[in-house]
């Protein structure tokens, strides 16, 4: 009998989010709401919608996702750790690769944050049943600004008709005034079996070199000279943006990938957090007592070791600060 298998993917290192997001603690494990973090809220969301859980993490972050686990009162569930990430293609390979072919696999990071969980609910059910007639399904999110750090699918009711790079100011309000635009989430629905044939074809090296380093996993740990031959590819641009099996689930489940500090400040003025606003500024971390004189829309982060100062607009550069600290002061990221 097939089962529905939540996948997790929780790679990544949040750096948009540096200072607070770090290499040690990623934003994903922080718990930064209402005591949880992103990871724990992302493993109960799905507790009663699925059959099993499976995490594809990495060796520097698999304990912390254990520890959340724990939290969530899940004490069955799998994992794979990866020794380096090599992107989204390869990583949902290795969870197909645990799986029947039959089995559907619901993929979600592990850093968003849905906040009707009856509508996510909703949602997942419709992914399940496109799933298994074999179409790959991908969850599109009704925009409500003309935001520039996600793409986009053009859609027509379960339809895709194109997916859009991360567009400019311009075309991101173009996109909006459409109305048949709808955000990337990065989240995906389909058998495993559909998505490793249509992987399979699209992109034989992935497939091929993801089988042999899975082949070679011990006690869930993937090897790291196998891993450095994968062709790091996302989903996105090795299957989904190829595939004629595509569909997409029109979602609007109060979403958001907290991906940058624009995005974390638009949450917490949805959900009335006003204490942490002075002067439309807003403050993240700091204990001190701070003003504002003469400025607005800033963001001020302050860690045990860094501040962070930055307009609220200019929060996908943060990442450009996070790689040139890598090379510069690779302290400051771990």
């Amino acid at each position: 009998m097939s089962k529905i298998i939540h996948v997790i993917l929780s790679g990544g290192v949040g750096s948009r989010l540096w200072p607070v997001s770090r290499k040690s603690m990623p934003k994903q494990y922080i718990p930064m709401f209402g005591g949880k973090s992103l990871f724990q809220l992302t493993a109960e969301r799905s507790k009663g919608l699925t059959h099993h859980l499976l995490v594809v993490g990495n060796k520097d972050n698999f304990l912390l996702s254990q520890a959340d686990l724990l939290r969530a009162d899940i004490s069955e569930s799998s994992e794979i750790i990866e020794s380096s990430p090599r992107n989204t293609a390869a990583a949902i390979a290795f969870a197909a690769f645990t799986a029947n072919p039959d089995d559907v696999l619901l993929i979600t990071p592990s850093d968003h944050i849905i906040t009707d969980e009856a509508k996510y609910a909703q949602a997942v059910k419709e992914a399940v049943s496109l799933a298994e007639t074999g179409h790959l399904v991908t969850f599109g999110i009704k925009p409500s600004k003309p935001e520039t750090g996600y793409g986009y699918i053009e859609f027509d009711g379960n339809q895709v008709v194109s997916f859009q790079e991360k567009p400019s100011k311009d075309k991101a309000q173009a996109f909006l005034d459409a109305g048949s635009y709808l955000w990337n989430s990065g989240m995906f629905c389909f058998k495993a079996g559909v998505y490793l044939d249509e992987l399979c074809a699209f992109e034989p090296e992935i497939f091929r070199t993801s089988l042999e380093c899975y082949e070679k996993t011990n006690e869930n740990f993937l090897p790291e000279t196998e891993t450095m031959l994968i062709p790091s590819k996302s989903i996105d641009y090795a299957v989904m943006e190829r595939s004629a099996k595509i569909k997409v689930v029109q979602a609007d489940f109060g979403w958001s990938d907290l991906g940058s500090f624009e995005s974390i400040w638009d949450h917490w003025q949805g959900e009335g957090e006003l204490h942490r606003f002075k002067d439309n500024n807003c403050v993240v971390g700091s204990t001190k007592h701070v003003e504002f004189l003469g400025v607005t829309g800033i963001v001020l982060v302050e860690t045990e070791d860094a501040i962070l100062v930055l307009n609220k607009n200019n929060s996908q550069d943060v990442k450009k600060i996070y790689e040139r600290l890598e090379k510069e002061e690779p302290n400051l990221v771990q």
